[in-house]
């Protein structure tokens, strides 16, 4: 992986934080790890904030990626 798609991948990761604070709230637990994933970029912090974002309410999940599709 290159810096660039790091950078990329890391930027919607933080995307997709917002948009999950936003429709679950701030201090969901989905969204403090995709937030920590985003700026700390380790492989632990992103393999958590993706079980976390996987195990959301279908509902919520697709909630937040529709937020982040329109930007």
């Amino acid at each position: 992986m290159s810096v660039s798609e790091l950078a990329i991948d890391r930027a919607a990761m933080e995307r997709l934080a917002k948009a999950v604070a936003f429709v679950c709230g701030k201090d969901h637990q989905t969204a403090v790890a995709l937030k920590l994933a985003a700026e700390s970029g380790s492989d632990s912090d992103v393999k958590k904030a993706r079980t976390l974002f996987l195990k959301l309410n279908p509902r919520d999940r697709s909630a937040a990626l529709a937020m982040i599709e329109s930007d």
